[in-house]
């Protein structure tokens, strides 16, 4: 049973940092590519960032230069690394899997940027 579990959420001024994790089970880790999406209230969800199983990495325009995306394949662990946090940050963070033609998703962890 594919499983991810996200944590690492929370309330950070503008210019602040977060680190989010994501971890995952019921797959073989390693040869997945690994997704981070959010969703900002009103919006519809939108991919952040993702990483093959090879580590090739990919994010979207809006987060370039400020989140990393990275996987720990012993751990089985994909963390989202986020610096200079803006207020359109803020919204609710999935991680994601394809697995045998069909998507999975997290709970979701919260993430608000305001002053």
């Amino acid at each position: 049973q594919v499983r991810l579990v996200e944590s690492g959420g929370g309330w950070v001024q503008p210019g602040g940092s977060l680190r989010l994790s994501c971890t995952a089970s019921g797959i073989n880790f390693r040869l997945y590519t690994m997704a981070w999406y959010r969703q900002a209230p009103g919006k519809e969800r939108e991919l952040v960032a993702r990483i093959s199983g090879g580590g090739s990495t990919d994010y979207a325009d809006s987060v370039k230069g400020r989140f990393t995306i990275s996987r720990n394949n012993v751990y089985n662990t994909v963390p989202l690394q986020m610096n200079d946090l803006k207020p359109d940050d803020t919204g609710v963070y999935y991680c994601h899997v394809n697995h045998t033609g069909r998507g999975f998703w997290g709970q979701g962890t919260r993430v608000t940027v305001s002053s």
